[in-house]
């Protein structure tokens, strides 16, 4: 029995190892990149394991104690800046600047899971809270249809509704100009671009993205590529911008972290918290997957994640006040020229992929 043990806890060890070796692997696959999203979940099974091997001595302790704290090292490595006592990037408004409602923006970013069809949770949650734009994902013509009873707070809407998964409708209290769904990278996956004015001629560039998600037996350079697009964008934009939406990956990633590099755009989580949105359902196995990426000339009032909708996601909501000046504790670092080309060739070569988005057909049965 004692045998047993000691093969059921040496595989346990193995899987944390492996797990925390394949994200070093820069390589855009699904089973790499999937690795990077539970380094909660094995730092937590790294302490679980020492903690074993501290009260029960088996065959080779020593062994176990020392490489579960190796990786449970490189788990806060890459997730502690998330926990709220590190340094943040996005600031709180500062002393002289005054809070002014015109120049304020709330934004509610919902994945509303296409197969839910329970609808009056998302329209009571947005009648609570109010956001000046609601940001659903994932819809399809009946939930366009059922979400029509907001028109009387939002005169502002753009609508793609689509079977796939992919469907995505903004509503808002703010005009919408210029706005345009476009396929930037992949045939039929949207994201919407529009400029958002506000007072005293201050207006801002709002992204809404829905990138697909990593599969263990596929590449991720579609999801990556359409990240590393808007990142450009964002990047070349003379308006401040906000990135939002589902992105489909971690906060700590090899992808997110190069979106940030490349655009130079802050997330509001980094010192703050983790804000688990996915999965709803299952609490042991969630991830921050709902995003908010904003210019440094935006400070942050208001972050929280909201209740259950019924979808496998919480939705995120977010409030911000525009200012002219920039400002931010700490920055992304700058991409590299070595990271640009890299970018550049998966974005081209990605663009030129004629294929089905991933899991477009995914929910066809519900």
């Amino acid at each position: 029995m004692a045998l047993v043990y000691d093969i059921l806890l040496w595989f346990f060890v193995g899987v944390t190892v492996l797990a925390t070796l394949l994200p070093f692997s820069r390589r855009a696959h699904g089973l790499i990149r999937s690795a990077d999203f539970p380094r909660q979940q094995v730092l937590g099974l790294a302490v679980i394991l020492i903690a074993v091997a501290w009260w029960f001595h088996p065959l080779y302790w020593r062994w176990i104690y020392g490489l579960m704290i190796a990786c449970a090292l490189v788990q806060l490595y890459y997730i502690g800046r998330y926990l709220p006592v590190g340094r943040r990037q996005s600031l709180r408004p500062r002393k002289h600047e005054v809070i002014s409602e015109d120049r304020t923006v709330s934004l509610l970013a919902a994945n509303v899971k296409k197969s839910n069809r329970e609808y009056q949770p998302l329209i009571d949650l947005t009648r609570r809270a109010k956001p000046d734009i609601l940001m659903a994902l994932e819809v399809d013509q009946e939930w366009v249809d059922a979400l029509d009873v907001l028109s009387d707070m939002y005169p502002h809407q753009r609508l793609r509704p689509l079977d796939t998964g992919y469907g995505m409708a903004v509503y808002s209290r703010l005009p919408l100009e210029d706005a345009e769904f476009r396929e930037a990278v992949v045939d039929g996956v949207p994201s919407l671009r529009a400029r958002v004015p506000l007072a005293d001629g201050l207006a801002f560039r709002l992204y809404v993205v829905h990138p697909e998600p990593p599969v263990p037996f596929q590449d991720t350079e579609g999801r990556d590529a359409e990240m590393s697009s808007v990142a450009i964008e964002a990047r070349d934009d003379p308006l401040p911008v906000i990135v939002s939406g589902d992105l489909n990956d971690v906060a700590w990633s090899i992808t997110t972290q190069r979106f940030q590099q490349v655009s130079g755009l802050l997330d509001p989580r980094v010192g703050r918290g983790f804000y688990n949105t996915f999965s709803a359902t299952m609490p042991w196995m969630r991830w921050p997957l709902d995003h908010l990426f904003h210019d440094a000339q935006f400070r942050l009032l208001d972050m929280r994640r909201e209740v259950h909708i019924k979808s496998d996601h919480f939705p995120m909501y977010f409030k911000l006040l525009l200012t002219p000046v920039e400002a931010a504790e700490t920055r992304p670092e700058d991409a590299t020229k070595e990271d640009m080309v890299e970018i550049e060739d998966m974005i081209d070569r990605e663009k030129n992929t004629k294929r089905e988005a991933i899991g477009s057909n995914w929910e066809d049965e519900d």
